[in-house]
């Protein structure tokens, strides 16, 4: 078994839906292995390393970032004892390594652990592992509040699979995700006379109808197309079969691009509604075409298939740092259909692509931003 999926099944194995204290711990025991290295965690959970090298003030910061938190495994993924009873099962056959984690994201976060490690930076190379990610970023908003500002990063979510099979492209964009409550108010009345109540369903009705019929954004980012998109989830309203409602409540799902968003606040017109947004989680541009290129050389250098610049549809890590202004694009091994299923997985071959993927570009950023400079 080689070091890399032997790492993955070691933080595959250990249970982090829960609580993160325990594959925390084996990243920072593992980083701390090498004397070179500057390892700190801080208090929200996040593991962080830096290369000692000699570089001046001009050198550029490069961090390859992922997150160790999962979401809650299924009862065919976990195989507990009396001592361990959220142990999780970890498998390896076909080419594959299987359990909850797999795919997002503790190969991937292996990868970069085996890369930073290995690595011959031409920039002062970052790790990153933060907490939360599955439950809207909280370990990332905490380290960017903190000062965490790296010029580039790559956050290693899944990119395999999106623009052909088996090619791990660079993903420069994707949507956010904006979660918003409206809530419908009336007032109460016998179902038998109607007319001396005002029924809120009737009201969020007529919210939904404008939820229905809004304009979604789209945008082109690297030469790629993103759209944004905009859906009603759920609704909830009424108590008695003979009872005006006086409340009702619906959930909207909004899917955001870079710099627009869709008018879900425009329902709060009809009279008696609310709007409020309950998550916001920002979209991602890459604000370096320089560095994005420089991410497709690579990737094309240690695969067979032709990468490609594209789109993704899910939130991830890299739009708190693309928010924060630092340069970020998103490559990894995990293809979609892959993440919080039942049978998640990884290929063995692309966790060693993306690790030499994550090397390679780590030992040309300093060239890309060069060159940068002298194209502005």
């Amino acid at each position: 078994m080689g070091e890399l999926t032997e790492l993955v099944r070691r933080l595959v194995s250990t249970p982090s839906h829960r609580d993160e204290t325990d594959v925390g711990d084996i990243i920072e025991a593992w980083l701390r292995e090498d004397p070179g290295v500057t390892v700190a965690r801080d208090e929200t959970g996040n593991v962080f390393a830096q290369t000692e090298s000699e570089t001046d003030s001009e050198t550029p910061t490069f961090a390859l970032v992922g997150h160790h938190d999962v979401v809650p495994p299924a009862d065919s993924q976990v195989v507990g004892t009396v001592d361990d009873p959220d142990r999780c099962v970890v498998d390896e056959r076909d080419g594959r390594v299987y359990g909850r984690g797999t795919a997002d994201m503790k190969g991937a976060l292996a990868a970069c652990m085996i890369a930073f490690r290995d690595a011959d930076p031409d920039c002062r190379l970052l790790f990153a592992s933060f907490t939360g990610e599955e439950v809207g970023g909280e370990g990332a908003r905490a380290a960017i509040a903190r000062g965490f500002a790296p010029e580039y990063a790559l956050v290693a979510e899944g990119s395999t699979n999106y623009s052909a099979a088996g090619v791990t492209d660079i993903v420069v964009a994707h949507k956010g995700r904006r979660a918003s409550t409206l809530i419908a108010e009336g007032q109460t009345a016998h179902a038998s006379n109607p007319e001396t109540g005002t029924n809120a369903i009737y009201r969020a009705s007529d919210a939904v109808d404008i939820v229905r019929n809004l304009q979604t954004p789209t945008t082109m980012v690297r030469g790629t197309r993103l759209s944004g998109t905009v859906a009603v989830t759920e609704i909830s309203g009424g108590e008695a079969w003979n009872v005006v409602p006086d409340r009702c409540v619906i959930t909207v799902d909004e899917r955001t691009v870079p710099g627009d968003r869709a008018a879900v606040g425009d329902a709060a017109m009809i009279d008696g509604v609310v709007h409020t947004v309950d998550q916001d989680l920002p979209p991602m541009a890459c604000s370096d075409g320089h560095f994005a290129n420089a991410a497709l050389t690579v990737a094309s250098d240690v695969q067979a298939g032709q990468p490609a610049h594209v789109t993704k549809p899910h939130a991830t890590d890299a739009g708190w740092l693309a928010d924060a202004g630092t340069a970020t694009i998103v490559c990894g091994p995990a293809e979609p259909g892959e993440a919080h299923t039942d049978t998640e997985s990884v290929s063995v071959d692309v966790l060693h692509r993306c690790e030499r993927l994550y090397r390679r570009l780590a030992e040309r950023v300093s060239a890309t931003h060069r060159w940068r400079a002298v194209s502005v």
